[in-house]
């Protein structure tokens, strides 16, 4: 079984380039297609594999602003040339589900969400853009268009694996696909217990509009005691000239750092409607609760009163009445990791491994092929 991975691309490192760490794991002599990949800014554990880029790596800008280039995507993603491959896995939470192959092989796409930006988030997006009057006038004409290729792309799919149940809907909802749920990998086994003693509360991710650290800066701004933030992304500069001196920035961390943070934090912030929420699931991990809004990922993976709590409203005056009544001495940092623990990333492995496997040998009797995994 000759295997190929296929990803959007490799210009940050969040929770869909854990996912694809591990693609890599279980199939080492996989090949990786990817849009483009830019070593500064992904996780170095990229180096040295064996990565494929379209042409989009080598246009002027490329790297730096390879949004510029959305229109050409879909044409990039097609260029791929996978008819070398028995079984495509793709990783997709755009556009790589919609690599052309021929019919004789297997395309199992991993969605992260059907791609927000077109689907779900559209009109936020738009409003959210940075660019002049005129450029945010004509992106929704480019975005029905690519929107109709997205569709269409999704019926390349053999068969879709959702990273939870709220995102399987989505996929049912604009797919008109049936998928299963495998929850996303996360190193359960390398994060330790906390007791919380650093006296500040944590959040952090990529700073990116959706996620709504907004509603976290505007109520520490409040309440006045000690909120850090780690991570980076476009709304950096942003968040920062709203917050007052107690709140911390620590930028890009190392994965000691991190770890270092979850322990010691009183709780960690999860304001934002995930697909998932692996940073919960890290803090989880560290043996601290999490403080999320009810909704998205996080309804399948905190369990209020036992490893956090939740707020109704995405606003700030939520979170600030929450965080006046939550009491962290009422959390037991070993039962929160043990719940963590069905998470980890040994689990997703074996579920990839076993689900890949179970269709692929559907597939050859479906199409009188010899039965041979491995050939």
């Amino acid at each position: 079984m000759k295997i190929a991975l296929v990803h959007e691309h490799l210009a940050q490192d969040g929770g869909a380039e854990k996912v694809l760490l591990n693609f890599q794991a279980l199939y080492p002599k996989a090949p990786t297609f990817t849009l483009l990949y830019d070593p500064s800014r992904s996780n170095a554990s990229f180096l040295g594999k064996d990565i494929r880029t379209s042409f989009i790596q080598h246009l002027p800008f490329g790297l730096k602003h390879y949004q510029w280039y959305l229109p050409l995507m879909p044409t990039a993603i097609e260029q791929f040339n996978l008819q070398d491959y028995d079984v495509v896995l793709s990783s997709s939470s755009a556009l790589a589900k919609g690599v052309v192959t021929r019919p004789e092989t297997l395309h199992i796409s991993y969605c992260h969400s059907p791609t927000r930006y077109l689907w779900s988030d559209t009109h936020r997006y738009v409003q959210e853009l940075t660019y002049g009057r005129l450029i945010k006038k004509l992106i929704p004409f480019v975005l029905t268009r690519i929107r109709t290729w997205d569709r269409l792309a999704a019926d390349r799919v053999d068969h879709f694996i959702a990273n939870s149940r709220a995102i399987q809907k989505r996929i049912k909802k604009y797919y008109k696909r049936d998928s299963t749920v495998i929850y996303p990998p996360v190193d359960v086994a390398s994060f330790s217990i906390g007791q919380g003693a650093g006296g500040y509360y944590l959040i952090g991710g990529r700073l990116v509009a959706y996620k709504r650290f907004d509603v976290a800066v505007l109520a520490f701004n409040r309440l006045g005691i000690p909120l850090k933030i780690f991570g980076v992304g476009p709304e950096l500069n942003r968040l920062q000239a709203m917050a007052k001196p107690n709140i911390e920035f620590i930028g890009k961390v190392t994965n000691d750092e991190l770890k270092r943070l979850y322990r010691e934090c009183v709780a960690f912030l999860h304001p934002q409607d995930e697909d998932f929420g692996i940073t919960a699931i890290e803090a989880m991990a560290s043996g601290r609760p999490v403080i999320a809004y009810a909704a998205g990922g996080a309804l399948e993976t905190i369990i209020p009163g036992r490893t956090g709590v939740f707020i109704e409203d995405q606003n700030w005056e939520s979170l600030t009445d929450t965080i006046i009544r939550y009491r962290p001495e009422i959390f037991k940092p070993d039962v929160i990791r043990q719940h963590a623990l069905q998470f980890d990333s040994t689990q997703f492995k074996t579920n990839i491994r076993r689900f890949v496997e179970a269709r692929w040998q559907e597939y050859l009797t479906n199409n009188d092929k010899p039965k041979n995994l491995w050939s």
